[in-house]
């Protein structure tokens, strides 16, 4: 049996327009590793000039941490949709879900492996299979024990780094690596296709590498749960009865996400205060946007104004490859070469300019076909039958 894209009528608008603006907030994060060796760098100190400075400062505030989060929210909450429509259809869900996690592995593996270093879905799919354990358990405890699992062990973490920043640890050059940073400038500006490839694994494994899988599982899968629990209490679909938790979660992790974001602008040492402001302020931040963005779309006018993100929210997982094609082809040696030629500003207004692309594309492309060329794919290999593509 196959399963149809879901129509216009069973969209749920504001999830598409948060998987619309977690991929700009994405694409921004991602765009200084597109052309500078950020692994190896102190951001704070290695982009010089006054407007790559302020505009660094105002990135790593408002998206840094912040978007991934929500990304992995909306994987969750999407399993539950996807678990509705299964069922409804008399369709295994775990056995459904299991070949949708496999291929999306697989697309993972190329895009790490073969386009750019910074992929996610190699995560999300392998940390997908453990939501099989959780998916039949309710709402509320799904939203229990995504936070309290997401909290504990960050909140003990962010305490041991504090108390060694006290007694005199100081870690402000530990991102610095300049064999690194010089390495990386001469592969992805200079090197051959295979240097790259070899480079690209390189760093891949820098940031997951079997002593971080656990710190990037406790990142990610709790917001899973999290994502979860709002779809099975519907808190995002009817914001109108669920307005007061909604209220509750903005005004408590607005005030949160913004004090801890900016702990490393007034904390000592960047080891207890970049950890405070990724791993705790990230996915504070994250949640004010989700609950903020739901109320805030109850408005039409606001719907209409935010309709544009939409567009490339059903196309999220296409628009997310497009950009480290295009990005890569720009910026690797293999393309235009321009790696480690542009500053921060220049950076920012080139995603400025392909998110603008993206929308325009995203749309034009909806008015014609139901799903990405992507998800297309992705819904082929799951189900075993090509899905209608056309719209009429």
């Amino acid at each position: 049996m196959s399963i149809t894209p879901i129509g216009e009528k069973e969209r749920i608008a504001v999830v598409d327009i948060l998987r619309g603006i977690s991929i700009l907030g994405i694409f921004l994060v991602n765009m200084p590793s597109f052309y500078s060796p950020m692994l190896y760098i102190n951001p704070y100190t290695y982009y010089k000039g006054t407007w790559n400075e302020v505009f660094y400062r105002i990135i790593d505030f408002l998206a840094q941490a912040s978007f991934y989060p929500l990304f992995a929210f909306l994987f969750g909450y999407g399993a539950v949709i996807l678990e509705k429509r299964l069922t409804e259809k008399g369709m295994s869900f775990s056995k459904v879900f299991s070949r949708r996690l496999i291929v999306l592995l697989v697309i993972g593996i190329i895009h790490a492996f073969l386009i750019w270093h910074g992929d996610i879905l190699i995560n999300y799919a392998l940390f997908g299979f453990f939501y099989l354990l959780f998916y039949k358990i309710s709402g509320k405890s799904l939203l229990w024990i995504g936070m309290l699992m997401y909290m504990i062990p960050f909140s003990l973490l962010a305490i041991l780094f504090t108390v060694l920043s006290l007694v005199g640890w100081d870690s402000g050059d530990w991102m610095t690596d300049a064999v690194k940073i010089k390495q990386s400038l001469e592969v992805y500006g200079d090197g051959s296709f295979l240097e790259i490839t070899a480079q690209r694994f390189e760093d891949w494994y820098a940031v997951n590498n079997f002593v971080s899988l656990m710190l990037l599982f406790l990142s990610i899968f709790p917001l899973f749960l999290i994502g979860a629990g709002f779809a099975k209490l519907k808190w995002l679909e009817q914001p109108q009865i669920h307005s007061k938790p909604l209220k509750l979660l903005f005004w408590i992790t607005l005030p949160a996400g913004v004090l801890l974001k900016l702990s490393p602008y007034y904390l000592e040492g960047y080891g207890a205060s970049s950890l405070i402001q990724d791993q705790l302020g990230g996915p504070m931040l994250s949640i004010a946007y989700i609950t903020g963005v739901t109320l805030f779309l109850r408005n039409k006018l606001a719907r209409r104004t935010f309709i544009s993100f939409s567009y490339v929210g059903r196309l999220s997982l296409s628009n997310y490859l497009f950009q480290s094609i295009l990005c890569t082809f720009i910026f690797y040696s293999y393309g235009l070469g321009l790696y480690g030629k542009i500053s921060f500003t220049t950076g920012c207004v080139t995603v400025v300019i392909i998110y603008t692309l993206q929308l325009w594309m995203s749309k034009a492309w909806l008015a014609k076909y139901k799903i990405g060329p992507v998800e297309y794919l992705w819904r082929w290999l799951t189900y075993g039958t090509r899905p209608k593509l056309r719209s009429m």
